[in-house]
This record gives C-alpha cells, structure tokens and sequence, in this order.
C-alpha cells in the first residue's frame, strides 16, 4: 500500500486525492517537534492566569464563563460529546479518512495546541483503518464542522462508533483490538479536534476528484458522440479559441481534435454535406467543457490553499505565548468552491443529455429513430435518454448555490454562516447522477457509431467503443437495459473510458 507523507502546509492536490482512494498516509517526522512546542505553548499560557477562550471558558455564547483549573480536562471532554449532535447516514468511509488526513496535517502546523500523543492516536487511527462513524448531516460550516468532527473526537475519547473493514464496532472494543487506548483530552484538545473546516474540505475534495475523472470521461463521449452524428470537427479549429483566449476553451478544443484525429467516419463527410453548422450540444463542446474546466480549477486552487491552512480557534502562536481567538472556522471559502463545482458538474451532464436527445431524434442526428433499427417494433435508446433528463433536472436543483445561505445559531453568536457542509456534502451525489448521464451517452454514441460500418472512428475512439462492446453488444432488438446501463456506469466511474482512451492527454483540473 502506498503511504502519502504528510508535510503540514505543502501536500499536494495529488496526495489528497491518493488518500482519497484509499491510501495511508503519516506525517512528516519533522512535524513532531513543532507540535510538542505548541502545546507546551497552551500550558504557558495556562500559568499566566488569565482567560482564555477555548482553554479555559466556556464556548460560543459561554465564552464568558471562566472554568477552573480542576475542570479544565472535563471541559473539553464535555465539549466533545454535547457537540456530537449530528444525524443522517454515515459519511463514506474514504470521506472521513480525507478529512482525518486533513485535521492531521492542520494540528500538526503547530497553531493548534494539541499534544504530541494526541496526534499520535490520530495518526494511528488512519494508518489501521479505524474509521469513526461520522454522521452526514449537522454542520453549517461555521463555527468549523462542529458536530462532523465531534464525532471523529468522541471515539478518540473511547465514544461512539469506529467502522473497522465495513464493520462497525464500539469505539473502545475498536481501539483496544488494535492495541491502542483512548487519550484523556488536554487543555484546548477537544476544542481544536472539533474545530475547523476539514469535513466541509474533505467532502468538497471528494468532490472534485470525482468530478475531474466525469470531466474527462465526457470529452471522450462528446467526441464519440459527434462521431456517431457525422458532426464537424471545424468548430475545434485551434485559430477559433486562441482569439477568445480562455485556457480551458483552447485545451478541451485540443482534446477534441486529438480524440476524432485520422476518422474515416469524419473524412466521409467533408464534401457534399448539406449540414452548415451543428447544434450547440457538438459544436459548442470546447466553450462550455473549457468553462467548466476553468472553474474546477479554480475550485481546485481554493482547496489546495484551505486543505494546507488551520482553521481551528482560538491559534496558538508559541512565540509569543498568545492565544488568538478570530475566524479561520468559517468555510465560506470552501462553500464558493463547492458551488462552482457543483455548477460545472451540472452543465457538463446538461450538455451531454442534449447530445444524447440529438442523437435519438432522426431528424437531427440522421440516424434511426431512437437508435433502434426497427423503430416502432422497438424503443431503443427512447427511455434512457428520459433518464438522463430526469437526471439532469435534479442536478439542476441541487446546483443552487448553498453559499447564498446563512441562519443564525448559538443564540446569534454564531449569526452569518457558511453552509459548506452540505454544499459540499450533494457533490458526490450530483457526480452520480452524471455519471450515468455520460454512461447513456457513451452507449448512444457507440451504437450511432455501428449504424457507420464499415466506416471507423479514430483509432483512440475504436479502441472506447471496443471496450464498450467487450461489456454491452450492440442493441438489435430491445432488451432489458438497465444491466446495459449499469456496466456503461461501471466504465465511467472506474475510469475505464479515460484508460480507454489513453492514446490522447486529456486535461484536468487535479
């Protein structure tokens, strides 16, 4: 297995995303120093008496409560398990191991106050598999992911739920199985395990990973799909995009040339074609797959910069021994990045649905009627591209942005929120549910490509459609589609099109 080394504040995008697919991950052997600086940092501050949040007040609208000295281990022992309030199913397992990556690698930039031991528990929770159970639901992305990350502390502490290989255990039976021991929480502990961004970041990465591999999957379609109608290519002309000058305009037209380079079935068409433009759905491919592709890197800059940053409070500044409470909780920058993948993910389903409704209108695509070659007897490919529309509309209503949103909590102290969490959270779902929207197209187009034999694609394209042939045959007559649809499914989001494909560099935004 491979072991990502964590160096606080330098992982890269490409680290995250190994973690994410299932990767250990530790961190670097020169965090420990810094941590244990920290923390003796928070006992120093201690020993001047005064208040200080999170150490020793209380929380939110309690801030003004001072806690004693004796209580100061119950404190932050109470704040973890009144906080883990959440509900709703369980997170996915690679999800939380993200976001425990991404707490590790933040407590370890030395602002946070933890001990040395503490991470350490951490750290080997990740490296054996022991995942918390974490319920999706009950943040609001500011004060940080409280209730999320609450429950990843409580079984820290012996508490709640542990998911050790898909089964799910008491957090202490899981810990001692595995020769470790709950931690008796600190000064500052519990208040910087559960603060911070890291669900909302983790969920949004997720997002974005996924949706990268749906990006690219839907060049290739788009491309075997314009290949299936007889469509030009002289909309991907490298002059066209270099005078409007957006980079993901030119390199997804680049893409597109390089996918349909050397087909029989475009050089068949390139004089006596009655056709002078195609519709948006083919022509207009590099235009909306290159905003979209602007976007998720842009969305993927913003997490790269809040996956390396703190956003626990208050920050511990060990060389000034001070304590300083502000704002790094609120998510608003992840609830932007969600929105703009979360709109991506909508459009690139939405322009894939109007290629797949394109190719089943004979009118349009110049092929049979639904894809069928005995329409009327048969339905064809009429039902599935019902699906994809069904689809694409609920995307469209998840795309609302969730950043728009705010509602007061803590009794007003906590009065403007982020609403990252579960702006985030619908990603993986809207990735779904395009994911099948671009496994329909894949098997349209390669069934409009059969009506073109003998006539061929591009190599790189023959070697897609070969790869959907080896999985669903060509449809003569009707037959149970689902199957069909779900091995079409398996292709996209295993990355099998992308591999497919590989003669042809495919841009990307991680």
């Amino acid at each position: 297995m491979i072991t990502e080394v964590l160096i606080p504040g330098e992982v890269s995008l490409a680290q995250w995303k190994s973690v994410y697919r299932g990767a250990a991950a530790r961190l670097a052997d020169g965090a420990w120093p810094v941590i244990a600086e920290s923390a003796a940092a928070v006992t120093r501050i201690l020993a001047k008496g005064e208040p200080v949040y999170g150490i020793n007040t209380g929380f939110g609208k309690l801030a003004s409560v001072r806690i004693g000295d004796e209580d100061l281990a119950t404190l932050q022992r109470n704040i973890v398990l009144s906080h883990a309030a959440g509900t709703g199913e369980p997170s996915p397992v690679a999800v939380i191991r993200l976001m425990m990556a991404l707490k590790l690698a933040s407590l370890a930039q030395g602002a946070s106050g933890v001990r040395v031991e503490t991470v350490k528990l951490l750290e080997a929770m990740l490296e054996l598999g022991l995942t918390p159970v974490v319920p999706s639901q009950g943040s609001v992305g500011a004060s940080g992911d409280l209730a999320p990350l609450a429950h990843m502390a409580a079984t820290m502490i012996g508490v709640g739920e542990i998911d050790v290989g898909g089964v799910r255990k008491p957090a202490l039976e899981a810990l001692s199985r595995a020769g470790l021991a709950p931690v008796e929480l600190g000064p500052k502990e519990g208040l910087a395990l559960l603060n911070g961004t890291q669900f909302s970041t983790a969920n949004a990465l997720a997002g974005l990973f996924e949706a990268d591999l749906l990006f690219q999957s839907a060049l290739v379609t788009g491309a075997l799909s314009t290949e299936a109608a007889k469509g030009s290519d002289t909309p991907f002309d490298p002059r066209i995009h270099a005078l409007r000058r957006h980079a993901g305009q030119i390199e997804t037209a680049a893409a597109l040339r390089s996918l349909m380079a050397a087909s029989d079935i475009r050089a068949s068409h390139l004089k006596e074609d009655e056709r002078v433009q195609d519709p948006y759905c083919l022509r207009c491919q590099p235009q909306v797959m290159g905003a979209a592709l602007d976007v998720l890197r842009q969305a993927a800059t913003t997490l790269a910069t809040e996956a390396n940053g703190v956003s626990d409070n208050p920050l511990i500044f060990p060389e000034a021994d001070e304590a300083l409470s502000g704002g790094n909780f609120h998510a608003e920058p992840v609830a932007f990045a969600a929105d703009m993948i979360a709109l991506a993910v909508c459009e690139i389903g939405s322009i894939a649905e109007r290629r797949i409704a394109m190719l089943v209108d004979p009118a349009l695509s110049g092929l049979p009627a639904f894809l069928t070659p005995k329409p009327g007897l048969n339905s064809g490919f009429m039902i599935p591209q019902v699906t994809a529309a069904a689809l694409v509309s609920e995307n469209k209503q998840k795309a609302y942005p969730a950043s728009v949103d705010s509602i007061p909590t803590s009794a007003n102290q906590e009065d403007h929120v982020s609403m990252a969490a579960h702006g985030a959270r619908r990603l993986l779902s809207m990735v779904e549910n395009a994911t099948a929207v671009i496994g329909i197209e894949l098997l349209a187009a390669a069934q409009g490509c059969d009506f073109h034999a003998p006539l061929t694609s591009s190599a790189v394209l023959e070697a897609v459609r070969k790869a959907v042939r080896a999985r669903v045959p060509h449809l003569s007559d009707d037959r149970h589609f689902h199957p069909d649809m779900e091995a079409a499914n398996t292709l996209v989001r295993t990355g099998a099109v992308i591999a497919a494909a590989a003669g042809v560099p495919l841009p990307g935004a991680t």
